[in-house]
């Protein structure tokens, strides 16, 4: 080989070398995105391979951010770089309430690195605004998605705002005008080239926008008392099918029309909180206060398919948070009485019904999993960790805020780290 052509050859070499290492590089830091609420497919689970396990307001604590207002939103991860939402200027503290017509969101963006926040995107609500929500929910629920590009936020009535990076407003636009006593909480998803938003409270719609215009692509109405992200599942003609739990019903849409597909009755005539999760064409639905309940449904059915296309049905439930997928069974947490159940998710048998000890409380974040260990934390700061398995085993006990913080938010796993947000803070949790 000539010279000439082997010095060629060893710089197309060293390139494609550096090439491959700069895509591993990237799909690493993909893996370690958590992009929104509940991380990739809403499922809960991270690749992380070491979370934490002890902390403490005065151990493995990384860094500590105080918020400028309090939210019930999740942090999410997408880069180098966290994004969490809150509100100020009125509800925000029982002894400085403010006025109403002073309420603004933000959209905050926080180095992962130290925890300082970058850039502070504030947004004015439209008024009227719900003057009182109940439970100390706020005026900050719905946990914002993102990709890339660009970060998509849910505000309420107030409408959906899209940022850049940068904190640059890029669009706004408004998916109904009523209020409810309980707030707005519905996080957005992406789909394609689409962002979906659950309006059950401003318009008892679910409605796809353009994510690069913010133009309305389809609207289809009837979902009601639904206060959960929107799920999507591949059905069993491979197809990508979305799925919303109302009061009484369970439907299916066609992401690309916004067509309805199919219904199935539940027999859960409360509104329905948790997101559902979904595996293998089947979505499983947990909900409800007194009686639970919960059911598994084979996806990809026309019309009307409760006699046909429901796997299982369990008397277990929750009204709060959202169960977890994993390795053939579902766990999730009772919002009130501290038990948390393992169901097997081919029969719906309740393999255990263990309450945790200490108590955590009040439970409304949903539980999260990493390195085999999946974390339930309650409203005071509380978070209790047991074995993802379907032997019962608790592992760890820690606390935030001498537990009696407010702490409404579903935690996010970013690498190693666990992201806790109470009303005050983000905390990273972590060596």
């Amino acid at each position: 080989m000539k010279q000439s052509s082997l010095r060629r050859w060893t710089i197309a070499a060293r390139v494609a070398i550096l090439i491959g290492l700069l895509l591993g590089s990237l799909s690493q830091v993909c893996r370690a995105d958590w992009p929104q609420f509940r991380g990739r497919g809403a499922l809960g689970r991270a690749e992380s391979a070491a979370t934490p396990l002890h902390w403490s307001d005065t151990s493995n604590i990384v860094w500590k951010t105080a918020l400028p207002g309090p939210g019930a939103s999740s942090p999410i991860v997408v880069g180098q770089r966290i994004f969490i939402t809150c509100f100020t200027g009125f509800g925000s503290s029982a002894r400085e309430p403010g006025e109403i017509l002073a309420l603004k969101r933000h959209l905050l963006c926080l180095n992962p690195a130290d925890g300082k926040i970058v850039w502070d995107a504030e947004v004015p609500a439209e008024q009227p605004e719900q003057e009182r929500i109940r439970e100390n929910h706020g005026y900050a629920s719905s946990t914002p998605v993102a990709d890339g590009e660009r970060i998509f936020a849910f505000f309420g009535k107030s409408g959906v705002f899209t940022f850049d990076h940068s904190g640059k407003q890029l669009w706004q636009t408004k998916v109904g005008d009523k209020l409810n006593g309980w707030g707005s909480a519905a996080s957005p998803v992406l789909y394609k080239d689409w962002v979906l938003v659950n309006a059950s409270v401003e318009s008892e719609c679910l409605v796809a926008l353009e994510q690069k215009t913010g133009k309305e692509v389809w609207r289809a109405p009837g979902v009601s008392e639904s206060w959960h992200a929107p799920a999507l599942l591949a059905g069993p003609d491979g197809k990508t099918e979305i799925v919303m739990a109302k009061n009484g019903r369970v439907l299916g849409f066609d992401p690309d029309t916004g067509a309805a597909l199919w219904n199935v009755k539940t027999g859960i005539a409360w509104y329905m909180c948790p997101t559902p999760v979904t595996e293998n064409g089947i979505v499983y639905i947990i909900g409800g206060r007194t009686p639970n309940g919960a059911l598994a449904i084979r996806a990809g059915g026309r019309g009307d398919v409760t006699a046909s296309h429901i796997v299982w049905k369990a008397g277990k439930g929750s009204n709060v948070p959202s169960p977890i997928l994993h390795d053939g069974h579902l766990y999730f947490a009772h919002e009130n009485l501290g038990i948390v159940y393992c169901v097997n998710a081919k029969t719906g048998e309740v393999v255990y019904e263990e309450r945790l000890e200490p108590s955590p409380g009040q439970i409304y974040a949903s539980p999260v999993i990493g390195d085999g260990k999946i974390f339930y934390t309650g409203r005071g700061g509380r978070t209790v960790v047991v074995a993802a398995s379907p032997t019962y085993v608790k592992v760890a006990e820690n606390t935030l805020e001498s537990n009696r913080g407010m702490f409404n938010a579903t935690p996010a796993i970013s690498g190693n780290h666990l992201l806790l947000r109470s009303n005050r803070a983000l905390y990273c949790v972590g060596k």
